[in-house]
């Protein structure tokens, strides 16, 4: 109740603020063009890019059968979205105003969530006009299990309210059902991460692709390492080529000192693609997008955000390319994926002052390096799901109009 009356008063705010706020907020308050219905039909939401594109093969298969809307948190995901050619807006904020009028617009049999989004007015409104509601990939940590726990009031009636949840492991199913995840709602776990991943076809390696490493979505404070060594390894294999793509590309500037600092030239990608870039000891990944190519060329990769404590990034994109993998001691976030990955001798876990040791392990020995590459590719298709009988189940719960 607290709730509701603060989101009214907010919402109440906000659309006093639409004037100056412009075209974004307008959309989320729903006082824009209304959605699209789609009778009979599913509203899938996804909180931006990451979310969408890991449910893709999902998000496809139920298009193919049922009207569907998809809605994200940011203009970049509710492009995605369009890029696919779905019908894609803005999600409306969590205020009652702004639920209701969608709701009454869009009129979805089926509300889908993708992860981790839990919002109290979306579910109690959907509750109350008889929409079914399921979340896939659900994930939480202990941390945010202890901090939900706090707030039982808000995240219980929206855990009572789904009809389905496949979470993304174990734990997590076990956190929401002890914060009131009701236990015929609990789907078969589905780790949604590995669908795209799996979906990658890549091409026999490329003339050259053992004398390139990559160092992907790298954060501060794993740049200097990285790079120095590098700088140690290049008398012992020279044309060694290092790809250094940091998380944010905000970031460039900082990294290319970084770079020159070490004593070499700085070689930006900008506009160009990896295999147009030449071969400079070290290319300084800028923008986005270009992360396939990055794996395509380098047959080894150094997950970032693992050096230093970020909780680590997916092992699982340059698995499907069949890259060698090194990681740090900080995986967190994926820790169940890096032990099952190490199990099967496709990951090393690293530090700051033994990843040129092992960078050289795995340089001087293309066999080996091969041969991890290949158990890393081998375990994501083990360990891919098939969406199949989910896709089934959310569809029984979106009849046809």
């Amino acid at each position: 109740m607290i709730y509701r009356a603060a989101a009214t008063l907010a919402g109440a705010a906000l659309r006093a603020a639409v004037p100056l706020a412009g075209v974004a907020l307008r959309e989320r308050l729903v006082l824009d063009a209304l959605p699209l219905p789609v009778e009979g039909g599913i509203w899938v939401h996804g909180a931006s890019v990451g979310e969408l594109n890991s449910a893709h093969a999902v998000i496809e298969a139920l298009a193919a059968e049922r009207p569907l809307l998809v809605t994200a948190n940011t203009e970049t995901g509710r492009a995605v979205a369009q890029g696919w050619g779905l019908p894609a807006r803005l999600a409306p904020l969590d205020v009652p105003g702004a639920v209701a009028r969608f709701l009454d617009a869009a009129r979805p049999a089926l509300m889908l969530t993708v992860e981790n989004e839990i919002w109290p007015n979306r579910a109690a409104f959907a509750r109350r006009r008889g929409i079914a509601q399921a979340m896939i990939g659900a994930r939480m940590s202990e941390r945010s299990a202890r901090r939900w726990g706090r707030a039982r009031g808000l995240i219980g009636p929206v855990l009572e309210g789904l009809d389905l949840l496949s979470a993304q492991d174990k734990g997590t199913e076990v956190r929401l059902r002890a914060l009131g995840l009701p236990e015929g709602a609990i789907a078969p776990r589905l780790n949604l991460k590995l669908l795209g991943p799996a979906a990658i076809r890549p091409p026999q390696d490329a003339p050259g692709r053992d004398r390139v490493w990559l160092a992907a979505s790298t954060h501060e404070g794993e740049e200097a390492p990285i790079l120095a060594a590098h700088a140690s390894l290049l008398a012992r294999f020279p044309g060694l080529r290092l790809i250094l793509a940091p998380r944010h590309p905000r970031r460039a500037e900082e990294v290319a000192r970084l770079i020159a600092a070490q004593g070499f030239e700085v070689a930006r990608l900008g506009d160009r693609g990896i295999a147009e870039a030449g071969e400079p000891p070290v290319l300084l990944v800028d923008r986005l997008g270009v992360m396939a190519e990055a794996y395509r060329a380098a047959g080894t990769c150094l997950t970032g955000g693992s050096l230093s404590d970020r909780g680590g990034h997916t092992p699982w994109e340059p698995a499907a390319w069949r890259c060698a993998l090194l990681h740090g001691p900080h995986v967190a976030n994926f820790s169940a994926d890096y032990a099952l990955l190490g199990a099967q001798g496709a990951a090393r876990q690293v530090r700051a002052d033994t990843l040129g040791g092992e960078l050289a392990a795995i340089l001087s020995d293309p066999p080996r390096r091969h041969a991890i590459g290949q158990a890393a590719r081998r375990a994501l298709d083990a360990a891919a799901p098939d969406p199949a009988d989910l896709v089934a189940r959310l569809l029984a719960l979106a009849p046809p109009a």
